[in-house]
């Protein structure tokens, strides 16, 4: 009996002490920019119950849907904003410019009036992100954020958008006006994301911050390797990577074999780990480390794995 009754305390004292170690978390919603008919709000998702006295790093997350639909606050993406605010970040989620509704409304969806499409609408998103991220920047001070330790993360065309932020910083796009004078982002982290460029290779002006690439082999939606068509290249993880580690630039590329467009969203519960080192090690750290893993289910049966820019786009509209 007395076993018993110890037993209960240690375990009460158990449970009130993890209880005790999450800190309650708070949503304040805010609205950062107005584009003609779209008013474009953010998320901020803190720590209000524990003292922290210095300032804090932020994710900056842009959420996927294919540039036709999806929301800052979806219920899937809510746990890993939460585990990220234990691990001591702020998450920012935005709204952007959903560009792609009109051209898909309109009905024709041929791959040049796609090309045409895209191009203007990765530019309106890239533009929102900056506006997005100017707006913490200035809000700063005021929130207790580290404007220094700013990471870009995104999901499927949230993932295309923050590439493309990226690329844009490195190149000194036109765009860039719509930062700080100076500022760089001091990571990204891409759910099958890829970059649409012009031309036969992408080319960086400058190093890029150090990237964390999550894609599977098998993705029907947005390349893994590379497309070239009619003088227009769409270019996934896997040749990003490659050309990071041709650059010596730091990164992670996390590639899972036979995985559909599911690592979109699957990576922000099932590898949570290696986000955390990947933003330990290379972000905070800064650790010059390339790094690649491989993920293979053991007996999966093969799946196809190439696709035409017509399927791509298929998948994603029809």
């Amino acid at each position: 009996m007395k076993k018993a009754i110890y037993l209960l305390l240690v375990s009460m004292l158990f449970v009130t002490a993890c209880t005790e170690q999450a800190p309650r978390i708070a949503k304040y919603t805010d609205l950062y920019a107005v584009k003609g008919t779209d008013s474009l709000f953010l998320d901020r998702y803190t720590a209000v119950s524990v003292e922290q006295d210095d300032a804090r790093p932020c994710l900056v997350f842009v959420f996927g849907g294919g540039f036709i639909a999806g929301e800052r606050d979806a219920e899937r993406y809510l746990p890993f904003f939460h585990y990220m605010v234990n691990q001591g970040y702020d998450v920012v989620s935005i709204d952007y410019r959903l560009g792609l509704k009109q051209v898909v409304a309109s009905g024709d969806l041929s791959p040049e009036n796609m090309m045409l499409g895209m191009t203007r609408t990765i530019s309106m998103a890239v533009e929102d992100l900056y506006d997005a991220t100017a707006f913490i920047v200035d809000k700063a001070d005021e929130w207790g954020i580290d404007s220094s330790q700013i990471v870009a993360c995104g999901s499927s065309a949230g993932a295309i958008t923050v590439l493309h932020g990226e690329y844009a910083l490195c190149n000194a796009s036109p765009l860039v006006q719509h930062l700080p004078a100076g500022f760089r982002y001091a990571g990204i982290v891409s759910f099958a994301g890829a970059i649409f460029e012009m031309g036969e290779e992408l080319r960086w002006a400058s190093q890029p911050a150090p990237m964390m690439l999550f894609h599977g082999d098998a993705d029907a939606n947005v390349p893994y390797n590379v497309i070239r068509e009619s003088g227009v290249g769409f270019f996934g993880s896997k040749y990003i990577a490659g050309q990071l580690r041709a650059m010596n630039s730091p990164y992670y590329f996390y590639s899972v074999e036979n995985a559909s467009h599911v690592i979109a969203t699957a990576p922000m519960d099932g590898n949570r780990d290696a986000i955390d080192a990947f933003l330990s090690k290379l972000v905070v750290d800064k650790e010059p480390l390339m790094i690649e893993t491989d993920e293979t289910t053991i007996g999966a049966p093969e799946v196809r794995k190439n696709f035409t820019l017509a399927e791509y786009i298929a998948s994603n509209f029809l």
